[in-house]
């Protein structure tokens, strides 16, 4: 996939604005600041709040939470997990100095509520409603508050005027049945999506749906009032761009916030320009994209880590008190999140300053059933990961390293066995893993690298390894990367340390470092 720009468009802009996995986002403006939100399924924290002055270059500002619950899905405790079913496809809106955030777990069977005064900084207080209200968007109309949710029959139920309860008696009904028919009755996925808003008087209603053999299409249905008769039309049928809302700029104009399916990179976000006609929002064609320059730039929401935090923030008594400065919440860098809910005590950034320490609490068949698994997104065309750990501590069936991380991963790291330390290069997934490779070493340091591939969906990644940080050695085979349903993220890079005998090693990260350069194009 090539990124593409607009010919005359009034911002300077190549889609995807993010060639990185922003899936399912909804975009609001306040004042003169657009803020978004995004899926991240397992991904703790979870539920990014990016901020943009410009609608095209996004930085995470917050997350709405650091964990969402605590059962054995979130933990990864006997063999259950919940990759996939995590929080799904958020709605964020701003009412009389509150942000509202609504948000639906599967694993967790429940739909939250989140508020904060301080969208950039503030906690968010949570309440819940019982069961997945799927796809929902939250309206806030002249005192009532309605939530627009639902797959084929798109529907409306009305919320408690503090947004943290199901209205007794309030407004509960279906307001576009069989929402899909407008694109015919070849549907393979009926219409989700929703994303409410009420402009000049006006409920506009934003769905996709799949017809069979093609690719996913824009929806919008307009009505004079909440629950009246809906009329609807197909607002964007190219490329598979759809799901999102529009936004308008300070200056008035109009833009359409969506994301196409690209591969193993997963879902990235494209801005389209809107021009209001006869009251409707009409879409411009990805036709009238102009194919543009595929150089790699290293977006905001990714960075690298030097693991200095500690010595950043040392104070007269740290030598003396490190227990100290773990407790006062020293913590990582937004750009990071955990695979499932970490456990504090089983790493550690104070207890060798300069490095991330990851330590084995339990024993784990595989690098998907691990605690403490640190995460950041990849992005195109293609991307490089190389970090420096430190590996004197590992036990006897310890693995460590960085892997490219979904269903089918693959990874290059260390393996310690009774005979010492070796390279590996592994590929798996839920149901098998194989050695692809293996060199025995003699060193208590090691530098590994994985390259993504992503141009014109490749799909590949490659694996190294060095012991001096300057000769770079190939090893295993390349990864065909595939986007799945049942991880339904893109591939990460992925920090890891687990153990098979025994649960007392660690590691030490001295860095994690990426850059847009790939050896293997």
């Amino acid at each position: 996939m090539e990124k593409q720009g607009y010919q005359g468009f009034a911002l300077k802009v190549e889609n995807p604005i993010l060639w990185s996995d922003v899936p399912d986002i909804d975009v609001i403006r306040v004042a003169d600041v657009y803020y978004m939100s995004s899926t991240t399924m397992h991904m703790n924290p979870g539920v990014p709040i990016m901020k943009s002055e410009d609608l095209i270059q996004w930085e995470i500002v917050n997350y709405v939470y650091d964990i969402l619950e605590e059962n054995d899905e979130q933990l990864l405790n006997y063999g259950k997990n919940e990759y996939g079913q995590g929080s799904w496809a958020s709605s964020l809106r701003f009412h009389n100095g509150t942000f509202y955030l609504a948000v639906a777990s599967f694993s967790a069977d429940q739909t939250y509520i989140f508020q904060t005064n301080d969208i950039e900084n503030g906690k968010w207080k949570k309440s819940s409603l019982t069961g997945v209200y799927h796809d929902m968007s939250l309206l806030f109309d002249k005192g009532h508050v309605y939530m627009i949710y639902g797959g084929g029959d798109i529907k409306v139920i009305e919320l408690t005027s503090d947004a943290t309860a199901v209205k007794e008696g309030g407004l509960n009904k279906v307001i576009i049945p069989n929402a899909s028919l407008i694109t015919g009755p070849n549907i393979g996925l009926p219409a989700e999506g929703a994303h409410i808003q009420k402009i000049n008087g006006q409920y506009y209603v934003f769905l996709i749906t799949w017809p069979k053999g093609e690719g996913r299409t824009q929806l919008m249905f307009r009505s004079d009032s909440i629950d009246g008769k809906y009329e609807g039309r197909i607002a964007l049928d190219d490329a598979g761009i759809a799901q999102g809302g529009i936004v308008d700029t300070v200056n008035g104009d109009w833009h359409a916030m969506l994301f196409q399916d690209c591969g193993a990179v997963g879902r990235t976000p494209f801005i389209v320009p809107v021009e209001w006609q006869d009251g409707w929002p009409i879409h411009k064609n990805v036709h009238d994209i102009k194919q543009a320059s595929a150089n790699s730039v290293i977006p905001d929401i990714v960075s690298s880590d030097e693991f200095d935090q500690a010595i950043e923030n040392r104070n007269p008594s740290y030598l003396k008190n490190i227990e100290v400065l773990q407790d006062q919440g020293l913590k990582l860098p937004l750009v990071w999140q955990w695979n499932h809910n970490p456990d504090p005590a089983y790493w550690s950034l104070t207890e060798r300053p300069g490095y991330l320490r990851l330590k084995n609490g339990r024993l784990s068949g595989s690098i998907l059933h691990a605690r403490n698994i640190l995460t950041q997104r990849t992005f195109g065309p293609g991307c490089s990961g190389q970090v420096a750990v430190e590996i004197n501590h590992m036990k006897d069936g310890d693995f460590a390293g960085l892997a490219a991380l979904q269903e089918n991963y693959g990874f290059v790291g260390v393996k310690t066995t009774c005979g010492g330390h070796h390279i590996v290069m592994v590929l798996g997934n839920s149901n098998e893993k194989q050695e692809v490779e293996t060199i025995p070493i003699d060193s208590d340091r090691t530098y590994l690298k994985v390259d993504f591939d992503f141009k014109n969906m490749i799909d590949q990644a490659y694996f190294y390894y060095s012991l001096n940080e300057e000769e770079w050695h190939s090893i295993g085979n390349p990864l065909q990367m595939k986007y799945t349903i049942p991880h339904f993220m893109g591939y990460r890079f992925a920090l890891f340390n687990y153990a098979t005998k025994t649960s007392d090693g660690f590691v030490d990260f001295d860095y994690f470092r990426v850059n847009e350069t790939i050896t293997k194009k």
